[in-house]
């Protein structure tokens, strides 16, 4: 097969799996697991097949125009370089990895057959965005996953946690999506196209006229669906959701879209350097605030979810900086270890069957009990902080060297203020990032919370995916580091010495820093729970879960817990932590200024509706009714009473007519 033929097999398959799997769930439940799991490998198959015969060479570019449009023509196109290729590698293997685990993970969940076609659906339609060579079918795989999002965010729909996680995840990506919307138009009609080849070609002939304009309504897209500032609040609300999906969305499809996007249309961002600023700054108030907030929470997958925000910001501040070598370089590298960041805490989630379990402060005796988990999660951890030799470590100190090479004068591609900014809070960032992934593995692993009962071991399916992505979160940075420029840009990943040195040695201060808190704290502060852990029943781990996705609150139903004082992160934020836990009270803001007008609006609406024109409507009526009330009460049925009336309306006329001829 051509190379072409095997890239469009690559979305296709998942796309079969998922409709067969649909069609197939209720008459022929035994075929749900293979047709969710066998058409995934098999595209990750040909993804590999198509990235070996890529090999950062000349784009396979080719398109057949799907239908006259009368303007700006529309082409089915596949576009694929060595960007793409490394990503549909990467979406593959995280989705396969996904669907595997999760025939342990929902062995009992009577839903799995639809969660599984969705899962593939949703891989199906970030490849689609990977491969896409036009920007109209771009965004049928951009919208695609917005609704795949949607139905497995709020998987659980019993709980009202999960339905209004998922109606908040797709209400703020529209929100998002509509200027992106505006902004893809207005770039087809400066390029005269929606094919990427000609939009590029026409940003080099300078025939963007408005690249400003065109790049921020692009950015809001973008921020939507990356869940970078403003519009991030979704996704740690988003935790509503199983935790194989956690995983998909976080490591390699819907958040991944946007960094993606702007990568692959970087030459246009970078003709605006306003845009490039405005960038940057989204990028370094989205790498703090988050990290500030993940040292605040207790439940572990809201941890990971502002970590995802966090490293998406790094991603961002790289593309700010006119780097997408860096920023991909990142995102193949943090897709391998949140992935098994999240499966793991499925595990530890599958282990501890309470309905306490995803909060850190109630977790204990977990060390030894889910070992598959312990040490994997520990390397993720450590990829997390950028602690050499992980690969977290190579991918974030190309970002943080591309932004000194800004700084320094070395490239002028970007404004130099964007590579201060980038730079400053990347290391900051470095700092909070090893802060909360120490205190994250100490609360998890080393803290002395109730035993919950053991619900013995995992399945295979779940343990074997986590040493899997082990070895990627371990051995990719280094080799990545010196193969992928050749398939991208040609840029040096190689870390340089200042950066590592700065970078590594904050993230060495904030571990230690965030270890000697918690040793001071455990010492002089015991935990008082308020009553006891209840045991959730045996059964399914997404069942439990999704009992406690609403850890996160203070009370969890029947069991009470002080505020932990040996939270390391308490005393590290102090006034802080209280602001941090609840996302700096963003959402109440949004509450404020859009929820509360859109009600009263909405209110207002009503009342008009129902007090003035329902009036008019029934005074309108009510006329007619009194006449034929009327009329109805003149019609009797009695014979001899119409005959009197003939009679009476015959005198009343006769002598009428008297009275007329006698004046006449």
């Amino acid at each position: 097969m051509t190379t072409t033929t095997l890239a469009v097999l690559v979305p296709l398959l998942p796309f079969l799996g998922a409709l067969a799997g649909l069609l197939l769930g209720r008459t022929a439940p035994g075929f749900v697991r293979p047709l969710a799991v066998l058409p995934t490998l098999a595209s990750l198959a040909l993804a590999a097949t198509v990235a070996w015969r890529q090999g950062g060479g000349q784009a396979v570019d080719a398109a057949t125009e799907l239908t006259p449009t009368g303007s700006v023509p529309v082409e089915l196109a596949l576009y694929v370089d060595g960007f793409a290729a490394l990503t549909a590698v990467l979406v593959t293997v995280v989705a396969a990895c996904v669907q595997i685990y999760s025939t342990g993970y929902l062995r009992d969940d009577p839903r799995y057959p639809s969660y599984a076609a969705l899962v593939s659906l949703f891989t199906s339609a970030m490849l689609l965005v990977v491969y896409s060579g036009d920007l109209m079918v771009l965004l049928v795989g951009w919208e695609v996953m917005g609704i795949c999002s949607y139905f497995l965010v709020g998987h659980y729909w019993e709980t009202p946690e999960a339905r209004a996680a998922s109606l908040k995840a797709f209400l703020v990506t529209k929100l998002g999506d509509v200027p992106f919307l505006i902004g893809l138009f207005a770039l087809a009609t400066d390029a005269g196209s929606f094919r990427v080849t000609r939009i590029l070609g026409a940003v080099a002939d300078g025939g963007i006229e408005h690249p400003t304009l065109i790049c921020l309504l692009l950015l809001a897209g973008v921020a939507g669906k990356s869940a970078q500032f403003p519009l991030h609040t979704w996704l740690p609300d988003a935790m509503a959701g199983p935790t194989p999906v956690s995983a998909l969305i976080h490591a390699a499809t819907m958040v991944a879209a946007g960094v993606y996007f702007v990568a692959r249309l970087l030459p246009l961002f970078e003709a605006s350097q306003a845009a490039m600023t405005v960038l940057a700054v989204m990028a370094a108030v989205t790498m703090t605030g988050s990290a500030l907030a993940a040292l605040a929470q207790d439940d572990i997958k809201r941890v990971l979810a502002y970590s995802t925000i966090g490293q998406l910001g790094y991603m961002t501040g790289a593309l700010a900086v006119a780097d997408r070598g860096a920023a991909v370089f990142h995102l193949l590298s943090h897709g391998a270890f949140k992935a098994l960041l999240f499966l793991a805490a499925g595990v530890i989630i599958h282990a501890a069957g309470t309905n306490s379990l995803a909060a850190m402060s109630r977790m204990g005796h977990l060390r030894d009990r889910v070992p598959d988990a312990y040490w994997t999660m520990t390397v993720a951890l450590l990829a997390l902080a950028a602690i050499p030799p992980f690969s977290g470590f190579f991918s974030k100190e190309a970002v943080l060297g591309v932004a000194e090479h800004v700084v320094t004068g070395h490239t002028e591609h970007a404004p130099a203020a964007a590579g201060w900014i980038v730079l400053l809070a990347g290391l900051v960032t470095a700092l909070l990032t090893a802060a909360y992934a120490t205190r994250l593995w100490l609360l998890a692993f080393r803290g002395e919370g109730p035993e919950a009962p053991d619900h013995g071991r995992q399945p295979l399916t779940m343990t074997a995916v986590l040493w899997v992505l082990a070895v990627p979160s371990l051995a990719l940075g280094g080799f990545a580091s010196r193969v992928l420029p050749d398939w991208f840009d040609g840029h040096d990943l190689t870390p340089t010495l200042t950066t590592s040195v700065l970078g590594t040695g904050v993230a060495l201060v904030g571990g230690i820093v965030t270890y000697a808190t918690w040793r001071h704290t455990t010492a002089h502060a015991a935990r008082v729970p308020l009553g006891a852990v209840a045991a959730h029943p045996e059964g399914d781990a997404g069942l439990v879960e999704a009992e406690a996705i609403a850890s996160h609150a203070p009370a969890y139903g029947d069991i009470a817990y002080a505020p932990d004082p040996s939270d390391p992160g308490r005393l590290l934020l102090g006034p802080l932590h209280r602001p941090a836990a609840a996302g700096f009270h963003l959402d109440a803001v949004y509450t404020a200024l859009f929820v509360r007008p859109v009600r009263a609006g909405a209110n207002l609406v009503r009342f008009l509706d129902r007090e003035v024109v329902e009036t008019y409507v029934r005074g309108a009526g009510a006329l007619p009714r009194w006449l034929g009330a009327a009329v109805r009460r003149a019609q009797t049925g009695n014979v001899q009473t119409y005959v009197s009336a003939l009679l009476a309306g015959t005198v009343v006329l006769a002598v009428a007519a008297v009275l007329v001829a006698t004046g006449a």
